[in-house]
């Protein structure tokens, strides 16, 4: 083949992949620096309807295409080159493969001739997403013996998996140099002449049509609705939780929200209130759980779940196993909204007037439980200026308004899960695999799709671990604040029952370290408050204008002795 012959081939597949995602919905495409991944990169610069996003960094790029894909519920793609490149994706892909955001990772690769030679720059890359993918799509290299008709139906096929099943889709897509040269259509006429009709429309070319099960009352529904029970919501989208939330009270069923719901419930601080035993206890009268969604941040949660063996309902949209408990259970894959508002009608429709006085007493008990819970938190933080993870858990969620929120894995998002108050937030957080790497660039993304003012909370070693994303806090369209918890390393594992010189060699490896140089290095306004209003003053001013990092330093093992010292209040005390 001609060397121009190549060029214009490679040209042409790249444009037909980037025009087959954009009508199949995507509308964000992620691209790092490469030679081998030219023609994708040209194909997407060119394309009006895709907006462009661009990292250095292969690793962050696939975290700032999740952060998207989270906040849009739309399909996101990635371009990257060939190598070590595409191996730096996978940790993003793993987190898409919990919980369910479609990334389109468009990975360059050498052709055949050149895998399993020695030549620069080539892995195997067929294969090495391996079950973190719902389909991968291994290409030839671009050639007039392969249809372009072949080409746009195997794209359409895995668009419709991911559109079925969620997660990522891998296309590995092998060019022969050359990548440049001047563009002449003339030498492709007879290749692209059968999809004429294709390129004269705006539909894919294969349209196919989802499965879309009808929403019915479940069975005995009504004789469940008049049993005490209690309405769990895990990992669901505010709306979702509204509707959940809507119908516990037609059910006159108390109401356990994971902080990642964004709904603050009366009977909140669960992960405070189970360590008592009574309270333990009375949860356990329920004869009926619904749960909405999963990922439940709550370790005092889950094991209760783990001990309850009654009716178990769970709903959620995907089809993989969330029963970590191996419960027998009713399990329903349905959109939780509809789900919700089928079985509230329902109620209504019939008119029925339900006995709740068998619930009134142990439900209101808890919601006494929670707020005595709450309360001794709160004078465990002692005054109302001391900055400390507790005092700042217990006070952020009242004062950072109208803005969406993204929580890290460390130990701010446990001392949320027990004392915070997050009522109607939309918030965001990777609890999938739960790692601490890519948190700034995911909630960069996350800020990109929605257009919205946004609060970061991460911790120090998450920080570290993703210091390069800081660079892409300039792309932010909207006020952004990253609070990083600086507790001079993995504070999380205080409580752990490990002698203190072996928890700080390898548990908690202090680092000595702030963050004032790498603020300055990446150009952002950063401040370092010493008392909690003036945390709080820092984060409502930043969130008006501008892209900070507030630093708040506590004192190693700090949080670890407050909180050991709360359990034990809280195991001890009469809370109802």
């Amino acid at each position: 083949m001609q060397p121009e012959q190549q060029v214009m081939l490679n040209q042409v597949w790249a444009e037909l992949i980037i025009e087959e995602l954009v009508r199949n919905g995507v509308k964000h495409i992620c691209i790092a620096p490469g030679s081998r991944s030219t023609p994708l990169t040209l194909a997407a610069s060119e394309h009006a309807l895709l907006s462009i996003h661009t990292h250095f960094d292969e690793r962050g790029l696939g975290f700032l295409a999740l952060g998207i894909a989270k906040a849009s519920n739309d399909p996101v793609a990635v371009i990257v080159t060939s190598g070590t490149a595409v191996a730096n994706l996978l940790p993003s892909v793993a987190e898409s493969g919990l919980t369910k955001e479609k990334l389109v990772l468009l990975t360059a690769d050498r052709p055949v001739e050149l895998i399993n030679c020695g030549a620069n720059q080539a892995i195997n890359q067929q294969g090495i997403f391996s079950s973190h993918v719902c389909h991968s799509l291994q290409l030839p290299s671009p050639s007039q013996n392969v249809p372009a008709q072949w080409l746009l139906s195997r794209l359409d096929q895995a668009c419709f998996v991911q559109q079925e099943q969620g997660g990522a889709i891998h296309i590995n897509c092998p060019f022969p140099e050359p990548f440049y040269g001047k563009k002449d259509d003339s030498l492709l006429v007879d290749y692209l002449a059968p999809i004429q009709n294709w390129k004269a429309d705006t539909s894919s070319y294969i349209q196919q049509t989802p499965y879309f099960s009808h929403v019915t009352l479940s069975p005995n529904w009504m004789q469940t609705a008049r049993k005490k029970g209690v309405v769990i919501i895990g990992k669901v989208s505010l709306e979702e939780a509204n509707c959940a939330a809507q119908l516990a009270k037609e059910l006159g069923w108390p109401v356990l929200a994971d902080p990642q719901s964004g709904y603050y419930s009366e009977w909140a601080h669960y992960d405070l209130w189970l360590q008592n035993s009574a309270c333990f206890e009375l949860l356990s009268e329920v004869e009926c759980v619904l749960q909405f969604g999963a990922r439940l941040v709550s370790k005092r949660l889950g094991a209760w779940l783990k001990n309850y063996q009654q009716a178990y309902y769970l709903i959620d949209p995907h089809s993989e196993l969330l029963n970590e408990s191996c419960h027998a259970h009713v399990r329903y894959r349905a959109d939780i909204s509809t789900w919700c508002q089928t079985h509230a009608d329902s109620l209504a429709d019939r008119d029925c007037v339900f006995d709740h006085a068998p619930s009134v007493h142990w439900s209101e008990s808890l919601k006494v439980a929670s707020q005595n819970a709450l309360a001794l938190a709160r004078s465990m933080a002692c005054n109302s200026e001391t900055l400390s993870e507790l005092s700042f858990a217990l006070t952020v969620g009242q004062k950072a308004n109208d803005c969406d929120w993204f929580v890290g894995n460390s130990l701010i998002v446990r001392l949320l899960d027990m004392t915070g108050e997050l009522n109607q937030k939309n918030v965001y957080t990777n609890r999938g695999a739960s790692g601490i790497d890519g948190l700034v660039a995911t909630a960069v993304g996350v800020q990109l799709a929605n257009d919205k003012p946004l609060l970061a909370l991460v911790g120090d070693t998450s920080l570290l671990y993703d210091l390069n994303s800081l660079a892409l806090l300039k792309q932010a369209t909207q006020p952004m604040v990253v609070v990083v918890m600086n507790n001079d390393g993995g504070g999380i594992f205080d409580l752990l029952p490990v002698n203190e010189k072996k928890k700080d060699d390898f548990y908690r490896m202090p680092h000595q370290l702030e963050f004032s140089h790498a603020a300055a290095m990446f150009g952002l306004s950063y401040h370092r408050p010493e008392t909690l209003s003036c945390a709080m003053s820092m984060i409502n001013d930043g969130l008006e204008k501008g892209i900070h990092l507030i630093e708040i330093n506590t004192p190693a093992g700090q949080s670890g002795e407050e909180l050991t010292r709360l359990f034990q209040t809280i195991q001890h005390a009469a809370l109802f």
